[in-house]
């Protein structure tokens, strides 16, 4: 292995293409098993991922857009999973849109109520929410009656708030819940915060172990720079309150500019000698693009 190769950064997990891949894919049911237990607070029989697609066989631009985590627990429960790393307008709103879409989705023609089951969304981001400053980092949502019994309406609708930047502010026995100690290896995969909490918990030891092999594929490589590119864009229309033409105008530089990312690492790797159908693989340029690089 070269100088460069062994000090190659890990991919961020805080990054939604990496979270996705990390946690979303067959084959990373312990992992994520162990991350959802520390969320919910409760032990799981079993988690299914198989709803999920695999960013590394699907089309680079494509795709992009479906990141989130869809969990089946305990093989009657739902539980979608969401990394956010932009604030954006009507977040709040946002999640209970992707709460019902799920909901429904059990609901067949027959309308029969009883096929719907609970379901769960879990939204973390790498950001405080403003409506939201007085919370912990980690807070939990349903239907109550707001005036005298505070029940609870229905069981089916849970609702968990992530904020990464608020496990900063804790003190003493809060630093050491199951939960902060996810939240750090998402937030700092190499700290040495991380590489003590992995002694104790092998299905961290096993995330990191899978994001060292992700941080060394090519195409997770590709996607996490356009991403990043993406989301710079994205906080640069947050920040700046682009009308909706000019929005649009923006989203259609940030296609052409993915487009251009990928034919600047297809050359890059066509430079090293890599195979021609390799290339094609990772970038899905047809060969002809690939030779007039």
């Amino acid at each position: 292995m070269s100088q460069e190769e062994e000090k190659r950064k890990l991919l961020s997990p805080k990054l939604d293409v990496i979270f996705q891949a990390l946690f979303g894919e067959v084959g990373s049911e312990r992992i994520t098993k162990k991350f959802l237990e520390a969320i919910l607070d409760e032990e799981l029989e079993e988690v299914d991922l198989s709803r999920n697609i695999v960013l590394r066989r699907e089309t680079l631009e494509d795709k992009m857009g479906i990141l989130d985590v869809l969990v089946k627990i305990n093989n009657e429960e739902y539980c979608n999973v969401e990394m956010q790393m932009v604030e954006k307008d009507k977040l709040l709103e946002r999640i209970l849109y992707y709460w019902s879409r799920i909901y429904g989705k059990n609901l067949k023609s027959s309308n029969d109520y009883v096929e719907l089951k609970k379901t769960i969304e879990v939204l973390i981001v790498n950001f405080e929410i403003k409506k939201l400053e007085e919370l912990e980092y980690h807070s939990r949502w349903k239907i109550i009656e707001e005036e005298k019994r505070k029940l609870v309406l229905t069981e089916d609708l849970e609702i968990h708030i992530i904020e990464i930047p608020k496990i900063y502010k804790l003190a003493g026995e809060e630093q050491e819940e199951e939960l902060v100690k996810w939240l750090e290896f998402i937030e700092n995969p190499e700290s040495k915060k991380v590489e003590k909490y992995m002694e104790e918990n092998k299905e961290m030891k096993e995330a990191k172990e899978k994001l060292e092999v992700m941080s060394e594929d090519e195409r997770m490589q590709i996607l996490a720079e356009l991403r990043l590119k993406a989301i710079r864009d994205e906080k640069a229309v947050e920040r700046f309150g682009l009308k909706k033409g000019i929005e649009i105008g923006e989203k259609k530089g940030i296609k052409k500019g993915m487009k251009e990312a990928i034919k600047e690492m297809a050359k890059k790797m066509k430079e090293k000698g890599m195979d021609i159908k390799l290339i094609q693989e990772v970038t899905d340029l047809t060969e002809e693009e690939i030779n007039l690089l």
